[in-house]
């Protein structure tokens, strides 16, 4: 005879598995709790080639942008860009990311890009905001002289930067 119901009072604690439980069964959201937990993610893209030839960080692209809020003022928030760089001839380029007016690489910036040298660059930075509040990150990109840097270049287009943000439990 088959079992029609189930008296609760006789499953002990730990005695259901993963596998005993069906695909579309809700989890309470206090099972799922735990730090390093990803909450939720963000990303911005871009696929137009874009230069600067500013000597001081600058945005060259408002679309390589992201705004995250974080759940809780002791979670932090992980930034990953990725994009192809070349720097025209002479001196050097940097790319960075910013969170506000905040330039998280320091003065310098996150990634170095040589003269005359197409690249695919990746940075990334851990931050700890200790904010509720709605936090904008974004890709900053400065020349070390008046020679152009470029993202999104690989001597051809075709590329695509991206910029994530991911909220991180803590």
């Amino acid at each position: 005879m088959p079992l029609t119901r189930i008296q609760s009072l006789g499953i002990t604690d730990g005695t259901i598995v993963n596998a005993d439980i069906n695909a579309s069964a809700a989890i309470v959201s206090t099972k799922l709790s735990g730090t390093g937990k990803v909450l939720q993610a963000v990303t911005a893209t871009d696929s137009t080639e874009r230069n600067t030839t500013s000597t001081s960080f600058v945005s060259v692209s408002n679309t390589l942008s992201v705004s995250i809020t974080p759940s809780s003022a002791s979670n932090k928030v992980f930034v990953i860009v990725n994009t192809g760089t070349f720097k025209a001839t002479g001196g050097s380029g940097f790319i960075t990311i910013f969170r506000g007016a905040t330039n998280l690489g320091g003065a310098g910036g996150m990634a170095q890009i040589q003269q005359a040298f197409y690249s695919s660059s990746c940075i990334s930075f851990l931050d700890s905001p200790s904010s509720t509040s709605a936090l904008t990150y974004q890709l900053y990109v400065r020349s070390s002289d008046t020679n152009p840097i470029y993202i999104n270049s690989n001597n051809g287009g075709g590329l695509i930067c991206s910029l994530t943000a991911f909220e991180i439990a803590a």
